[in-house]
């Protein structure tokens, strides 16, 4: 392994220069995304609080009518129902343009708290700069190829920062803060770079899911020795069926709740070109975990229950890829595993700089023609430098 350092160092160092700044947006637009849920209400207030709860709430299919009616050319697309009896009704729409509109229903009164596009607002703003730079597939194809980069770089980092010999094992472990300022930037790139690779690992190689679909068809077969699974229902009724029930939409929400009493957020999702079921989703929110949730299909004209699926009767490969946005974001076990998500995302972010700003040192200390200026250093620093090229080598 000693004689392949060089060549691994080499990789490490040109790779981290190639994919630098493309990890530096990554990782510090990830870092935002982590708090996704707690700062939301800060920048768009309307859309997560009410102004004040009641008793008495409107039926989903009133507020579905309301925003319907500010855009009569839209078709409606999605809504979510939270259980936190603060937070207000989400509803998608799709102009026919296929620009997608959010709207913020407060079920208590009834009125449209705030409409927008839905691609202007803030959130949606940071998920694509951290999945595809604002570039739609080209920086899909960029933050794809740098994920992968990544990998490799965490997985060089952890060989090369890992000494020869036992006895060199401690300086690695710990920065020594009173060192010259070369020292200091190769023990932050090092020190922190290790403790955090394990994490950091496990966040690329979720990442990678959204970048490649050959990547997630890999996982299922991993998992289920199978491609992944379609979960689609067709609908079993015309489309000019006259058996369509009063308050539509809510007696499916009253439907799904009654199959599942937990405590949970409900998301239906219609498909506009009317060919599959109307899918309605509950996440149990009493589950250990995040993304547990239960499906119900429902015939799109008829309003007919056509199919429930469990999750527990899920594939493996299903439960896994359940887990990778958890996992991803650092939600999996709550504020324990988002701080630490936040953390390494920061370290990740700064490693770019760090190396670089080692790789400047470098450079400049082979410059031709410069004087060496040893001489007049000072006894302390001589100590830092040549312990620093020592751990470099081993």
């Amino acid at each position: 392994m000693k004689r392949l350092k060089p060549y691994i160092k080499t990789i490490h160092l040109w790779l981290g220069l190639a994919s630098g700044l493309v990890v530096f947006i990554v990782a510090l637009s990830g870092s935002v995304l982590v708090f996704e849920k707690e700062l939301g209400p800060f920048f768009d207030p309307a859309y997560y609080n009410v102004p004040q709860v009641s008793s008495e709430r409107f039926p989903a299919d009133h507020l579905i009518e309301q925003a319907r009616n500010r855009h009569p050319d839209s078709e409606f697309t999605n809504l979510y129902v939270f259980d936190e009896p603060e937070r207000s009704m989400l509803i998608h729409l799709t102009d026919k343009n296929g620009e997608r509109l959010v709207l913020s229903a407060d079920p208590y009164s009834g009125a449209i708290l705030k409409d927008t596009f839905y691609e202007k607002r803030f959130f949606f703003i940071v998920t694509e700069l951290h999945r595809y730079l604002l570039m739609g597939n080209t920086g899909k194809a960029i933050t794809g190829a740098s994920c992968l980069i990544f990998v490799v770089l965490l997985i060089s980092g952890i060989v090369l920062w890992c000494p020869v010999k036992l006895k060199n094992l401690k300086p690695r472990l710990k920065i020594k803060w009173n060192a010259s300022f070369k020292r200091v930037n190769w023990d932050i790139h090092s020190v922190f770079g290790f403790y955090s690779s394990v994490f950091l690992l496990l966040i690329a190689l979720t990442g990678l899911i959204w970048s490649y679909r050959w990547y997630e068809n890999l996982m299922y077969y991993i998992a289920d020795g199978a491609s992944k699974p379609v979960h689609r229902v067709k609908n079993i009724s015309a489309k000019n069926a006259t058996e369509r029930k009063d308050y539509f939409y809510a007696s499916m929400l009253r439907e799904t709740d009654s199959l599942f009493p937990y405590h949970g957020d409900i998301r239906l999702i219609r498909d506009v070109k009317g060919v599959n079921s109307i899918l309605v989703l509950k996440e149990n929110l009493e589950a250990g975990i995040p993304n547990i949730r239960d499906m119900v299909y429902f015939d799109m004209y008829s309003g007919k229950r056509l199919k429930t699926t469990l999750y527990k009767d899920l594939s493996t490969g299903d439960k896994v890829r359940r887990l990778v946005y958890p996992i991803h974001i650092g939600s999996i076990y709550g504020y324990p595993t988002k701080i630490l998500a936040f953390l390494v995302c920061l370290v990740a972010a700064s490693s770019p700089i760090t190396g670089f700003l080692i790789w400047r040192g470098r450079k400049k200390k082979t410059k031709p023609g410069r004087k060496s200026k040893r001489k007049e250093e000072k006894p302390e620093r001589q100590k830092n430098e040549r312990l620093l090229q020592k751990q470099e080598v081993l």
